[in-house]
């Protein structure tokens, strides 16, 4: 019976905590509408705790595993800039391009198994991307230049 549940080398507790992450900074994102939902986010910490992990599994002492780090930040980088565009002088997603390079970051966290580091980070981020736009609503210095521009373009 035990076989069933192995998924070595894998861990459910990891996948748990990617789910966990994914979800939360996800649904911040998808309740304010914006492109990086639920799927998105825990199918990006998932994916990269995987690769972190079959990295780490098929490494001997001639490769190293942390390549496996690397790659998956440039990867992610790309991944990123797909959801940035431009319009009327305004680039628009580099905080969704930002948040997945965080998640990403989840991900790495977990496949070296840093699982309550992950959570505690996950909250931050949610802290940072609900905090500020908080303090933007307050503060009208902050909402100067591009991010003026940008909630005149959002009015339209």
């Amino acid at each position: 019976m035990e076989i069933l549940y192995a998924i070595d080398p894998f861990s459910w507790n990891a996948i748990g905590t990617t789910l966990l992450c994914g979800f939360i900074i996800g649904l911040e994102r998808q309740l304010r509408g914006k492109p990086v939902g639920i799927r998105t986010s825990i199918l990006i910490t998932l994916g990269t705790y995987v690769f972190i992990m079959m990295a780490a599994s098929v490494s001997n002492n001639a490769t190293d595993p942390s390549r496996a780090i690397g790659q998956v930040i440039t990867g992610v980088g790309f991944l990123g800039a797909g959801v940035m565009l431009s319009r009327d002088g305004v680039v628009l997603g580099v905080t969704s391009a930002a948040t997945i390079w965080a998640l990403a970051s989840l991900g790495v966290c977990i496949g070296t198994g840093h699982y309550v580091t992950a959570i505690k980070v996950a909250l931050i981020i949610i802290c940072v991307l609900v905090g500020v736009e908080t303090l933007e609503k307050y503060f009208q210095s902050l909402t100067r230049g591009v991010h003026k521009k940008y909630k005149v373009w959002r009015r339209k």
